[in-house]
């Protein structure tokens, strides 16, 4: 493939959709996730993965640093898809690619996703404790920071119970900030749904809604696109990081 060939196919990925439809599986307010189908085709999944290039067996975080990624967080068709869902401007502000694959297996317990990357470390309240990931500054921000954000898990591969798709917990995330008891109690009460998707669907979801995955059972990848926005400055002081 050319090198203008390979720039045209890229610009399909990127290009507008302001007419793009999306369809609601679920209240996203209510139930803290939704899905989107078709966000990309599969050719564009392909071309997305090669600008992706090769990283570590498990995954690669810090994409906002490529061009090319940055490109495809701002671009009108996640834009429209984000939008909604946030009070003010959408701001990609961190994105990591995720890989289970037979080389790399493991299982995510539940959690909620509490941290956020800043440029570099300040005192501010409400802000804390503090992290290094990957050499970028991770902090937990006040819970009601996190409840403005929005995630966008973009699949670049099927996602199934046997290769390890997440699962959630719907509504857990309008109780804050859990603890480890919390947790459990929820799980106990209340049913998980499985998220199964079709390479180039999206789910969006809130970070603090319970979510896990299990070990894949099949020789498949499940490569997930990442990408956290908000919609909002940081107080204190504090800059997102530009390049997480």
């Amino acid at each position: 493939m050319s090198a203008g060939t390979q720039h045209l196919n890229w610009q399909r990925v990127i290009a507008a959709a302001r007419s793009f439809v999306i369809h609601r599986s679920m209240d996203i307010e209510n139930d803290g996730f939704t899905t989107v189908p078709g966000v990309i085709s599969s050719l564009q999944c392909q071309e997305l993965l090669e600008r992706l290039g090769s990283g570590s067996e498990a995954g690669r975080r810090g994409l906002l640093a490529l061009d090319a990624i940055a490109e495809f967080a701002r671009s009108h068709r996640m834009m429209d898809i984000i939008r909604p869902y946030l009070h003010g401007t959408p701001l990609p502000v961190r994105a990591i690619l995720f890989d289970k694959s037979p080389d790399a297996n493991w299982l995510v317990p539940w959690h909620q996703d509490l941290t956020i990357a800043v440029r570099e470390p300040k005192e501010a309240c409400g802000f804390g404790p503090w992290s290094m990931k990957d050499s970028i500054p991770h902090v937990q921000p006040p819970v009601a920071l996190l409840e403005q954000m929005i995630t966008v898990r973009l699949h670049l591969d099927d996602a199934e119970g046997s290769n390890g798709a997440l699962r959630v917990i719907p509504g857990s995330h309008r109780k804050g900030r859990l603890s480890p008891e919390s947790i459990r109690e929820i799980r106990n009460v209340t049913p998980e749904v499985l998220c199964c998707a079709k390479k180039g669907d999206a789910l969006l979801m809130r970070p603090l809604i319970l979510h896990a995955s299990g070990k894949s059972t099949n020789r498949a990848h499940r490569r997930v696109l990442h990408i956290e926005y908000a919609g909002f400055a940081l107080p204190g002081g504090l800059d997102w990081h530009p390049a997480a």
